[in-house]
């Protein structure tokens, strides 16, 4: 049964004009319609709002029943991360560049929240990545990710030495740029691009693809989401991990990177007619017309 919507975060990419905009007529409209806005305090500060309610991602967390992004992808998987644990669904109005899950236009902004609080929408939901660093046997870093974990060599231009394995077998070690555990979601981000597979949102796996590994026989591979994956940085190597391309930490020689199906999942909403597959042939260009 789809839920009634009484109150409304909206949380807005920072410093841009066009998303100001956007973000205060959606305000006005769903005030509107009886329903309180709460705008996320640095949203706030940046688009000038005035008359509504800034609010702390802690306080979105316990009042929020819908959290609508406006932005990119970026926006949307920080917002992803601070939302997640607390249920609140998410609903994403692109104004950004490719927007994979950000998939309502500008243009049918209003249209498609009507359509959405009047019950009609699809539900989907996202499972994120629990990852940690674990050195000399203490956690000294812990973070969520929507798609991927990254561990590179930083700085360093040389390659990097990673032993990997899964739920406790050795699966190789690895000599490249890095090494990238994705989500099914985050499988048409940074993965893609070093031509890992496209995991439908629906299949429960998690994919490992080496960033330009030093020999052509390291594959991507594509492992079920209950494992876990430990990724040993081999001395005298050094590296940095970075969580959804937000956050990061440095590596030290044989930190142990754990990676594993988070406990909590993200929740989208999106409007009557959403489709992935043709989201693909959109965003990636799969239908376009040869050019002569």
């Amino acid at each position: 049964m789809n839920v009634v919507f009484r109150t409304v975060a909206l949380v807005g990419k920072h410093q841009s004009p066009e998303v100001a905009e956007s973000l205060l007529l959606l305000a006005a409209f769903l005030r509107e319609q009886g329903i309180e806005v709460l705008l996320e305090e640095s949203t706030a500060v940046a688009v000038g709002a005035q008359g509504y309610l800034a609010a702390s991602y802690e306080t979105l967390d316990q009042r929020a029943d819908l959290a609508v992004i406006l932005g990119g992808d970026g926006t949307l998987l920080n917002a992803a991360r601070q939302l997640a644990e607390s249920g609140v669904p998410l609903v994403g109005v692109n104004q950004g560049q490719l927007g994979f899950m950000t998939d309502i236009a500008r243009e049918t902004m209003l249209d498609s929240m009507r359509s959405i609080l009047a019950g009609s929408y699809s539900r989907e939901q996202r499972f994120l990545l629990d990852a940690e660093v674990v050195r000399q046997g203490a956690r000294v870093f812990q973070a969520l990710a929507l798609n991927d974990v990254v561990v590179n060599k930083g700085d360093i231009g040389r390659l990097i030495e990673l032993e990997v394995k899964v739920d406790g077998e050795l699966i190789h070690v690895l000599r490249a740029d890095g090494l990238i555990v994705s989500t099914p979601t985050g499988s048409t981000a940074y993965a893609l691009s070093a031509n890992g597979p496209i995991l439908h949102p629906a299949v429960a796996g998690i994919a490992i693809v080496p960033l330009c590994p030093h020999a052509l026989s390291y594959r991507p591979i594509t492992i079920s989401d209950s494992s876990i994956v430990d990724i040993r940085v081999l001395a005298p190597h050094e590296g940095r991990i970075h969580f959804d391309g937000q956050a990061h930490c440095d590596a030290q020689g044989d930190d142990v990177i754990r990676i594993r199906r988070a406990r909590c999942a993200l929740t989208l909403l999106h409007p009557p007619g959403y489709s992935y597959f043709a989201m693909l042939r959109e965003k990636l260009h799969w239908s376009s017309t040869p050019r002569a």
